[in-house]
């Protein structure tokens, strides 16, 4: 018969084996899921690079498209192929067989070039830190197309100015800490430093107005009714819509054309305001690679036969 101490010690060690298998298995299985991590981080990783890279091509693509329509037009309307978009493609198609790996067959590319020209400039409120009210009354108009409230074009005019002086010295408040500056308007989305503007009218907004490195004119051929009626005051909303079909028919060849079909209405602006060639295109691209998703917008400077990337932003 075995004693019961030996019995307990026995015991003792199943128990002491059990325990020890059961760390080592926890340690086994714990270097196998950060291993497996890892694996998946590199591989996002992987995959978020050949995106960006997919990405840069599609932008030179569109670059080379850009300087080609000013060999054979002077005009700039959306009949030309720059504005033709880019529905979604399979990338293994412009791949030899059994060259593409398997993340190049299960990607795709979707995209488009649009006139940056066809939106209202908001630099233009204010050029070197001026505000100047014709251009302020030109936004409240397209403000008030857009059931917005007018009064917000001078806000904005008012807080673009505000950022664009350059102070003497940082000011301070009665505690010595410095007074927090204006914020520098740079893209759409920063009006909401305006007070009065909320993230649904910046949606809503995003498709007539832009911010440019310098002041431009519209591009008469691309603008949207809403922005054509804000820059000619003596257009009505109906007026400029029925402009926009008129185009659709034969584009504007330049701006006396576009002024003879106004039908007697004087331009109530002056011509520089307008144009029907574009020197600023933004281009929307969107990559699909398995897990990875990469949406970028760009905008574009083209002069002549050349190209310039201003900014690259993801969506």
């Amino acid at each position: 018969m075995i004693p019961a101490t030996l019995q307990r010690q026995r015991g003792v060690a199943v128990i002491t084996a059990l325990l020890l298998t059961t760390l080592a298995i926890t340690i086994v299985t714990s270097l196998f899921w950060q291993q497996q991590v890892q694996v998946r981080s590199i591989e996002n990783q992987r995959m978020q690079l050949q995106s960006e890279w997919i990405m840069r091509g599609a932008l030179d693509w569109a670059a080379l498209i850009l300087r080609e329509d000013t060999k054979y037009s002077s005009v700039d309307n959306l009949d030309e192929p720059w504005a033709i978009p880019l529905a979604e493609t399979r990338l293994d198609q412009y791949v030899d067989n059994g060259m593409a790996d398997a993340d190049i067959a299960d990607a795709a590319l979707s995209g488009g070039v649009s006139d940056a020209q066809a939106r209202y400039n908001l630099a233009n409120l204010c050029p070197g830190g001026i505000i100047d009210p014709a251009e302020v009354a030109v936004f409240e108009r397209l403000l008030g197309n857009a059931q917005m409230d007018p009064a917000l074009a001078q806000a904005t005019a008012e807080v673009m100015a505000a950022s664009l002086k350059k102070p003497e010295a940082t000011p301070a408040n009665s505690g010595g800490q410095p007074v927090p500056q204006p914020v520098n308007l740079m893209q759409v989305n920063d009006l909401l430093a305006v007070p009065g503007f909320s993230p649904e009218m910046i949606g809503k907004l995003g498709d007539f107005v832009i911010f440019l490195p310098r002041s431009t004119p519209v591009n008469v051929n691309t603008a949207p009714a809403e922005v054509l009626a804000a820059i000619i005051s003596t257009l009505s909303l109906s007026g400029a819509e029925a402009l926009v079909a008129n185009r659709k028919t034969a584009s504007y060849r330049d701006i006396a054309d576009f002024t003879l079909r106004l039908q007697g209405k004087p331009l109530s602006v002056p011509a520089s305001k307008l144009s029907v060639m574009t020197n600023y295109f933004l281009v929307n691209g969107k990559v699909r690679m398995n897990r990875a998703r990469l949406e970028m917008q760009a905008l574009v400077e083209r002069n002549g036969a050349s190209t310039r990337l201003v900014w690259i932003r993801e969506r």
